[in-house]
């Protein structure tokens, strides 16, 4: 009885060592808040733990740049731009897009209506602009080679600011217009005092040089392997479906961040706001990215004048290998 009490027990353990979680570790493009809802919701929800996964989602910041924590070994996936994605695939990084949960670009830039500026086309010259680096700044310098403006200053061009990820620029008027998303920055202008009739905003989506951002991406040399390819197919599967759940139910998905914000940096009404502006952008989208979404994007960057983001059409740096297995 004792020898058949320990066999029984032995299978116990080892039944439930079978069915322990797959690890998954995801890095994020930025820090822990709503424009990542979509994760922290299928964390919280059960959709990892339902799909045998065991999710370890890591913030970003100013300091992390997501693609080498990814070549690095640090992550399986990461959340990244197109345009920093695809640079980083023409150095030599074999970085692939496996799904594209946002669907439209919340970038934009963000002026004050007392500098003059109502058109692009026409207004821009002779302005300072402030825009975000670290790869931030490939749509934004597509942009300005689509109008044919230097950026190097000038009456004939812009002259360009390098932007912290905050709005002091324009609230010190350093700045004619600053780099903001729809979600957050545009909302702490508007918290500092600002009112939405003294601003001018032109959206890059609006102006047709929209490039996509936040998609899921993973080491070319992963897609190979049949056991992380299974993994990855779940870890999409369960993502979307917290994706959809923070469309439908933007207040809960941001109380859901502010639980995994370790910094207490962040507010409700903010992340609030944030939740309800990131509904829109991933909304029409199932996950599978879309080829007239890429090859806009890819023509954006090639326009890049003398110095393009890319130089050339990149191959390989998108499958649905992953996505149309997430979607059966």
């Amino acid at each position: 009885m004792k020898r058949l009490m320990m066999t029984v027990g032995a299978l116990g353990l080892f039944a439930g060592m079978a069915q322990a979680d797959d690890a998954l570790t995801l890095q994020l493009k930025w820090v822990t808040q709503a424009q990542f809802g979509g994760y922290y919701v299928a964390k919280d929800k059960g959709f990892y733990k339902e799909e045998g996964l065991d999710v370890t989602i890591l913030p970003g910041g100013p300091d992390i740049a997501p693609v080498q924590v990814l070549a690095g070994g640090g992550a399986d996936v990461t959340v990244e731009w197109m345009p920093a994605a695809l640079a980083a695939r023409e150095k030599g990084l074999p970085i692939v897009n496996i799904a594209q949960p946002f669907k439209s670009s919340g970038m934009m830039l963000t002026c004050l209506k007392e500098s003059g500026i109502t058109d692009p086309k026409t207004d821009f010259k002779g302005k300072t602009l402030g825009v975000w680096f670290s790869g931030n700044e490939f749509p934004f310098l597509s942009w300005m080679a689509h109008l044919g403006l230097p950026t190097e200053g000038g009456p004939d061009g812009v002259t360009v600011l390098k932007q912290g990820f905050n709005v002091d620029p324009l609230l010190q008027k350093q700045a004619a217009c600053i780099s903001t998303m729809t979600y957050n920055e545009y909302g702490q202008v508007l918290d500092a005092g600002i009112k939405p009739e003294d601003l001018v905003t032109f959206k890059y989506e609006d102006q047709g040089v929209a490039t996509l951002e936040d998609g899921l991406y993973v080491l070319e040399e992963k897609l190979g392997d049949p056991a992380m390819e299974d993994k990855l197919v779940r870890f999409v599967r369960a993502s979307m479906k917290g994706w959809k759940y923070a469309e439908e139910h933007p207040e809960e998905a941001a109380e859901i961040v502010m639980e995994n914000d370790e910094t207490g940096a962040q507010t409700i009404e903010h992340q609030t706001r944030m939740a309800q502006e990131i509904a829109k952008l991933t909304a029409g989208s199932n996950g599978a990215l879309e080829e007239a979404d890429y090859k806009r994007t890819v023509e954006t960057l090639l326009a890049g004048g003398s110095d393009p983001v890319i130089a050339k059409e990149p191959e390989g740096a998108w499958t649905h290998q992953i996505s149309d297995k997430a979607l059966q």
